[in-house]
Parts: structure tokens; C-alpha cells; sequence
């Protein structure tokens, strides 16, 4: 997995999962802590996610709303973006087009 960008938009890519968890959630949290208004996340390279990494991803969605921010993700590979809708979090993530 890896992560590029500053406090207003990250691109993801690799796998978002138990091993690289830990790591992704450091840099979501610096980014949703240093920055203002909506953190966009780009979606585009990621190649797959599990539960922990989705758990990941509503944790920082979570902290985005603490800190007044908005957790915006954007280029959802649509295998995920099926994930997403099957367990209803496309009710509560804001997915950009």
C-alpha cells in the first residue's frame, strides 16, 4: 500500500488491508489533523480493501466529522464500490463521481 499527497487529497493505492492498516490510519490522521474543509481521498490505484481496511476508512470519516472536515472519496473501483453499497456505507461515506 502506499499513500501520496498532502492534508487536502490522498492517493491510495496497493492493498488497503490488516497488514497496511496501521499505517494508512497514521496517514489519514495527519492529513485530517493538519489540513481544513474536505480531505479527498483517491481511490484509483487502490487494488482491493478488507474489513479493517474499510474500518480504516470509517474511522477517518469519523475523525474528519471531530474535526469539522468532510472525508470525500473519489475514483471508487467498482468492485468496492459494490462493497460499499451492499453494506450500505454509501449511505454515510460522500463519494464524489
Amino acid at each position: 500500500m502506499h499513500i501520496k499527497g498532502d492534508h487536502t487529497e490522498l492517493v491510495v493505492g496497493g492493498r488497503l488491508d490488516v497488514r497496511s492498516a496501521a499505517d494508512a490510519r497514521t496517514a489519514l490522521h495527519l492529513a485530517l489533523d493538519s489540513g481544513e474543509g474536505d480531505l479527498v481521498l483517491d481511490l484509483a490505484q487502490l487494488d482491493s480493501w478488507d474489513a479493517t481496511g474499510l474500518g480504516v476508512i470509517m474511522g477517518a470519516h469519523r475523525r474528519a466529522g471531530r474535526c469539522g472536515r468532510r472525508l470525500v472519496l473519489r475514483a471508487v473501483p467498482p468492485q468496492m464500490q459494490r462493497l460499499l453499497v451492499a453494506t450500505r456505507l454509501h449511505r454515510i461515506l460522500t463519494i464524489a463521481s
